[in-house]
């Protein structure tokens, strides 16, 4: 057992743990993930996803401008980061093993994969059996736009684009940032991309106490949303689709957003799935192809595990390779 009274080094072994450590801590997250996906109760009250969103509401005062956006992101950002240190550091007091737990179910709270494929899944299933409605309460859990009136390809198309979307806010992205950096750091990133998607509006209320907020997400995803799209071409014939395809459609429709990120992981999809994804009034990517039915959701939620187990073995082979030569 460690020693209960620690030095410098040891706090920075607990916040910057090893790649062994952080090997144990991937495996552990995704278990959790798997058997796991929904919490609830206190887990979900406690959760740093719905804290830091509410605090980001309440503090944010619409019509306020930059500096006070800069103040609300730093307010909601360091306490939950230095909370969650704290853990970190008194786990490792404790003992390896409990360290170990603690920087898995860090991650856990950092990253999100099954839940929202569950949801899109359950989405297809009821486009599939005719139920219209029941599909459109199911997307509209996890998009912003208005589902009330989609029909069945805009419904499909707003399911794939979120599903590839939160595939990067909700995986890729901390994983590579856990990968490089260790817990705090995948963290970081999320809570970023839960501020961006509690403020992070160009609406006149809070286009300017949101712009910072919604700079740090599009600053954070920029690398993993591009390494995404690699993931998601060499994943596309399990999708029926080549990586060839994907690409030409990523390279030609990947601006078509105006996220600087989102477009990107979208594009390839569309190219791998050979659909149109269209967000009315907004965007068309892949105008030449038909806009995607349920069966193309399965096929998006496919291609989006087999991405992220391929960004999963890369991101491992990245901690094995700290292990033997760094």
């Amino acid at each position: 057992m460690a020693s209960p009274s620690l030095g410098l080094e040891d706090i920075v072994a607990a916040l910057l743990p090893g790649p062994e450590v952080l090997a144990w801590g991937l495996a552990v997250a995704l278990a959790l993930d798997m058997i796991y996906p929904r919490h609830s109760g206190l887990a979900l009250k406690l959760h740093p996803v719905r804290t830091s969103y509410i605090a980001a509401l309440r503090l944010a005062r619409p019509g306020s401008g930059f500096l006070w956006g800069i103040a609300v992101w730093i307010a909601v950002v360091t306490p939950h980061l230095a909370a969650v240190g704290l853990l970190l550091v008194v786990a490792y007091a404790i003992h390896p093993a409990l360290h170990a737990l603690a920087v898995g179910i860090v991650l856990k709270h950092s990253m999100s994969l099954r839940l929202l494929l569950d949801t899109c899944l359950d989405a297809a299933f009821r486009l599939e059996s005719g139920d219209l409605e029941g599909a459109r309460a199911r997307v509209q859990e996890v998009v912003r736009r208005d589902t009330s009136r989609l029909g069945e390809g805009h419904l499909a198309s707003a399911c794939i684009e979120t599903t590839v979307e939160s595939l990067v806010d909700g995986y890729t992205s901390p994983l590579t940032y856990y990968a490089i950096a260790g817990p705090l750091a995948a963290l970081l990133q999320r809570l970023a991309n839960t501020l961006d998607g509690a403020i992070g509006f160009k609406t006149p209320g809070l286009y300017r106490v949101g712009w910072f907020s919604a700079r740090m997400d599009t600053v954070l995803n920029l690398i993993p949303a591009r390494l995404t799209v690699l993931a998601l071409a060499l994943a596309s014939p399990l999708a029926g689709g080549s990586p060839r395809r994907a690409i030409a459609v990523w390279a030609r429709w990947r601006g078509a957003t105006e996220s600087l990120n989102a477009g990107h992981p979208m594009a390839a999809t569309a190219g791998a799935l050979g659909v149109k994804l269209e967000k009315l009034g907004s965007y068309i990517i892949n105008p030449g192809s038909k806009l995607p039915a349920s069966t193309h959701i399965y096929k998006a939620v496919s291609l989006a595990y087999a991405a992220a187990a391929l960004y999963t073995i890369a991101a491992v082979a990245l901690l094995v390779a700290r292990i033997l030569w760094w």
